[in-house]
């Protein structure tokens, strides 16, 4: 072992490349302080410069030289006997070259006595890296090793070269807080499960490869609970014969649906949709996103996915079982939690525009930055939305809705030139315009801190529909008026009827749904000005009669409303409404105005005057229906009949006595 530190420590010195092994992979390092050695290894890998490196120190003491002094709780995570490698959120003495774009960078403590040995007889930190050509596998064993990287170091250390190294790093970022973040890498949980124990089985019985691929990966990675479970599975053959021997194998498995065009099948087991999928390549013609399709290698299907964070694949078959693969270091990317795509972004984005879509609401759901060649690249193609259904554009843009913060995902959308062509009425919202030193409020941002605020109370997708267009009607009746300024004067009746135009337009759906979205922009103000005035009874019992059952989704909007920066103004408008909530359940108690019914029925009125069907049968409902809401009357069977009567006198009909 002396002889190869002794090498290892002479070729790094002089600024040279090595290949050893590291207590996780066969790496390639060079000095982490020498920016032309750093670059070696990127032209070795064929790898952008713009993907971090990680960075090996011999111990604490090095590493807080890098880092400066840390807390207890990193310290004991950095000295785990387990290979542990943190982000840190800068550094300082490493080669510029070797770090993100945002300044942090990956470190570990190295376990390995020979890169232990090595690290301290050099004095400085090395680069680790997998001993593999960018988008290739990483070696588990020395003669797995890429030629063209075995050609392109200058150092190979040959120790150690009949093991097989398989034993993963976990991966911890230090967020902007401070607080640790770490990636579930360890996947034995779901691997000793039922299910991928019969496909691990099934793999052998047809001799095909298979691995589980994309989304049920990453937020394994993530910890991230998934609300709808779907997995995806990738087959090295017919991904439709392999779903229907699964089915045969999965006690109660639904039928497998199949879709010969792509060569892929979807069974339901247990509740969770499992997609086999044959691994393809894919070309695109530029006038459709759906693309000709071919048979291929995994990485063939890896290269084809949106972004690296879903292109990260396990092996389900037993050789290999459990094996992680991450060609385009996906992993990296989730712990600094950017989007990127395997391949060119303007190609990714052209030959499939609703990658953009997807990009946008990735980064919304995640929280994730877009990294900025992608975001250009969706300005650059941003027009080729338009070959996209609009039920498709639909679907995306309801999991954004479907967000914590949806705001994050609309203002990507109006960023990169998409908001526009997909919603225009909200683009219309925007600008502040003066006169005569008046101004109103840029209701487009309003529009969006509204949608954010409901959030926080409903998931109910309609109802936060209804707060992303309950302005949508004041860019059409803006006016300015010298006498009380600006005013948006029937901005709700014009709102309701652009909703459906809107609905319409996108493919979205034109029954109760709608309608429902409708009802609420055209009442959206009207528990404002019972809120802002005295709450009478008669007003909330008008309120309810015409809002109904709808009634609690009406206030939880108008709440949602309140975006007034004031605290006192805030407080106060809130309030008011949770008097008006009062109010309402204790009308409701009283006179049950919500599912309003006459208590006099036409028949009975005919019957009571000797009418066939007239336009007094009308007025008279309409008089007692009046009255009640006013509260002259309670909303009950025996004061409506007397007032019946009386209103028939009025109108000179001869009540029958019985």
């Amino acid at each position: 072992m002396k002889a190869f530190v002794s090498a290892g420590c002479t070729a790094l010195k002089k600024g040279q490349t090595l290949l050893y092994p590291t207590d996780t992979i066969w790496g390639i390092g060079c000095d982490a302080t020498n920016p032309d050695a750093v670059n070696s290894i990127y032209e070795i890998k064929q790898r952008a410069d713009s993907k971090a490196l990680i960075c090996l120190v011999s111990d604490l003491t090095m590493l807080e030289k890098l880092t400066g002094p840390l807390e207890t709780k990193i310290k004991k995570i950095a000295l785990s006997k387990k290979p542990t490698t943190i982000i840190y959120r800068k550094a300082e003495g490493l080669a510029e070259n070797l770090m993100a774009d945002d300044g942090s960078v990956a470190i570990r403590i190295v376990q390995d006595e020979f890169c232990r040995n090595l690290i301290q007889a050099f004095g400085k930190p090395i680069v680790s890296t997998s001993a593999n050509i960018s988008g290739n596998s990483s070696p588990k064993e020395f003669n797995t090793i890429d030629q063209p990287i075995l050609d392109g170091v200058d150092y190979i250390v040959t120790l150690r070269t009949k093991e097989i190294r398989t034993t993963p790093s976990t991966l911890v970022q230090i967020d902007v807080e401070g607080n640790l973040n770490m990636l579930n890498t360890d996947f034995n949980e779901i691997l000793n499960s039922q299910l991928f124990k019969t496909v691990a089985e099934t793999s052998v019985d047809l001799g095909i490869e298979i691995y589980v691929v994309g989304g049920f990966v990453r937020d394994h990675l993530l910890n991230r609970k998934r609300k709808n479970t779907d997995i995806d599975f990738v087959v090295i053959g017919s991904g439709i014969v392999f779903a229907k021997e699964i089915q045969k194998k999965l006690p109660n498995a639904s039928k497998a649906q199949v879709f010969k065009t792509y060569g892929t099948a979807m069974i339901k087991w247990e509740g969770i949709s499992l997609e086999f999928v044959g691994a393809r390549k894919e070309s695109y013609a530029p006038e459709s996103r759906n693309p000709e399709v071919i048979a291929g290698s995994l990485k063939d299907d890896q290269k084809r996915r949106d972004f690296t964070i879903n292109a990260l694949a396990v092996s389900l078959n037993p050789t290999t079982y459990g094996e992680f693969l991450d060609p385009f270091d996906g992993i990296t990317d989730l712990k600094k939690g950017i989007l990127r795509t395997p391949l060119e972004p303007e190609i990714t984005y052209s030959d499939d525009p609703l990658r953009m879509l997807r990009a946008i609401r990735f980064a919304s759901q995640l929280g994730f930055i877009i990294e900025k060649e992608s975001l250009d690249a969706i300005k650059k193609n941003a027009d080729r939305i338009s070959i996209i259904t609009k039920e498709r554009c639909v679907e995306e843009i309801n999991k954004i809705m479907m967000c914590d913060q949806p705001s994050f995902g609309f203002l990507l959308l109006d960023e990169v030139n998409l908001l526009p062509l997909l919603l225009p009425e909200l683009v219309d919202l925007k600008g502040i315009e003066e006169v005569e030193g008046q101004k109103h409020k840029d209701n487009f941002y309003h529009t969006f801190e509204v949608v954010d605020n409901i959030c926080e109370a409903t998931e109910d997708l309609w109802l936060r529909w209804a707060a992303l267009l309950h302005d949508i009607g004041k860019a059409p009746t803006k006016r300015f008026s010298k006498k009380v300024g600006w005013t948006f004067h029937g901005h709700e009746f014009v709102g309701s009827k652009m909703v459906y135009k809107l609905f319409k337009r996108m493919k979205m759906p034109l029954n109760e749904k709608m309608k429902f979205v409708q009802k609420m922009v055209l009442m959206s103000s009207r528990p404002i000005v019972i809120a802002e005035d005295l709450v009478t009874d008669s007003a909330v019992r008008r309120l309810i009669f015409d809002a109904g059952e709808n009634i609690n989704h009406l206030i939880t909007l108008c709440e949602a409303d309140i975006t007034t920066k004031n605290p006192k103004r805030f407080e106060r408008y809130h309030n008011n409404f949770k008097i008006v909530r009062k109010k309402i359940e204790e009308v409701e108690e009283r006179d049950h105005i919500r599912s309003f019914q006459p208590p006099v029925s036409g028949e009975l009125i005919m019957e009571s005057f000797g009418l066939g069907p007239c336009k007094a049968i009308g007025q008279i409902k309409e008089t007692i229906k009046e009255a009640i809401l006013e509260g002259l009357i309670p909303n009950e069977p025996k004061a409506a009949f007397e007032l019946m009567k009386e209103e028939g006198r009025k109108l000179g009909l001869n009540f029958i006595e019985k």
